[in-house]
């Protein structure tokens, strides 16, 4: 049985206890907007565009956006004539593809590994990710055939993968393995760097190994509770330095021991980074922990509000002057709506009356 190969080390832990700890808050968080889908759907986007930009498409990340929105729309070229895009029919869709295999994961519902962590499941997401890219025979199917990696920088052979009469019992190894007792007692962000590292290492298939090996790594974490509201783009962090993330990819290679623990604490860091984000993001964006108490549950605030908030948490008495500062585009009649709504949930109070009123924080 396929056996990984890491030593838990102080980075390790460090990494994992802020991103546990990050995870706390924003579960938790006891002001979430109601523009949660916006902060969702910028993740879903850079998702898309990172984690094809690394493979080499050349969509800015606008375009990749543009190509996201467009739901039901699966031509290139229609996509091309909607949108005004120039590009590639091959990089249109490669973001159309991935698109839809981040959507197609968003909908798998299960924490059961044992149902939803199978082969089919690797061949639905490759099939997801190579459609219309490569001959039919290939798309969810084994390579038959020797394939190599090659650098970046200089085009030489950095890596060559087993060869493919090996694939199938390394893959049934991979999913033995996830599904063992020794596993279940394995950190959730450790399994899914293990099983990112093992798919890109056995490079199963012709093509779009990188993509499929990412979006069964997004599986892993998704079904086993750590989807962070899923506001998140670990792809983001890999492209930040492509030429790190191969490092550390090859760095299990140039092991004697095949040691994995340097892979794990920059999979690890990268996430630690990228769950930080959200957690300053969410900070910003709520209410600090008092209002839980007092209220109980979530609010909902429109962007407005919660501009209007972070003016609130800056200073402790608020006029109508101070709100036109930091909204000037904004009529006073709507900016004195927002403010209503705020009180009546409570959230703020009002002080004073006529020229002399301001507002505060609910004590």
């Amino acid at each position: 049985m396929y056996q990984p190969e890491f030593k838990i080390t102080n980075n390790l832990l460090t990494y994992i206890s802020r991103i546990e700890s990050a995870k706390a808050l924003i579960d938790h968080a006891p002001l979430v907007p109601a523009w949660e889908a916006k902060f969702r759907d910028e993740a879903f986007t850079r998702t898309v565009h990172y984690g094809t930009k690394i493979e080499g498409n050349d969509l800015t990340k606008e375009q990749a956006q543009q190509v996201v929105r467009l739901d039901n729309v699966v031509d290139t070229s229609e996509i091309s004539k909607q949108t005004g895009i120039l590009a590639r029919a091959r990089d249109i869709q490669e973001v159309l593809n991935y698109r839809n295999v981040i959507s197609w994961i968003d909908k798998q519902r299960s924490g059961n590994l044992k149902t939803l962590f199978t082969v089919d499941t690797l061949k639905t997401i490759h099939k997801l990710t190579i459609n219309n890219l490569i001959e039919d025979n290939y798309s969810g199917n084994y390579r038959d055939k020797q394939v190599i990696v090659k650098s970046a920088a200089n085009s030489s052979v950095v890596y060559r993968p087993p060869v493919s009469m090996e694939i199938p019992y390394l893959i049934d190894d991979l999913f033995i393995w996830i599904h063992s007792d020794e596993a279940q007692n394995i950190h959730p962000i450790l399994k899914a760097a293990i099983v990112h590292y093992q798919l890109v290492y056995i490079h199963p298939f012709i093509e779009g190994n990188g993509r499929t090996a990412r979006a069964m790594a997004t599986l892993v974490l998704y079904s086993l509770g750590y989807d962070f509201k899923k506001f998140f783009s670990i792809e983001q962090y890999f492209d930040s330095d492509v030429e790190a993330y191969y490092q550390a990819l090859l760095s299990v290679q140039q092991s004697k021991t095949k040691d994995m623990s340097y892979w794990l604490e920059y999979f690890c860091y990268g996430l630690a980074i990228e769950i930080d984000k959200v957690r300053q993001q969410v900070m910003r964006l709520s209410k600090d922990l008092k209002l839980k108490k007092q209220l109980g549950k979530q609010v909902a605030l429109s962007e407005r509000q919660i501009i209007l908030l972070e003016l609130f948490q800056n200073q402790d008495e608020v006029t109508s002057e101070d709100m036109k500062l930091v909204l000037p585009n904004i009529s006073v009649d709507t900016i004195l709506r927002d403010v209503k709504d705020l009180i009546d949930k409570k959230v703020i109070e009002k002080r004073g009356v006529t020229k002399g009123v301001s507002y505060s924080l609910v004590d």
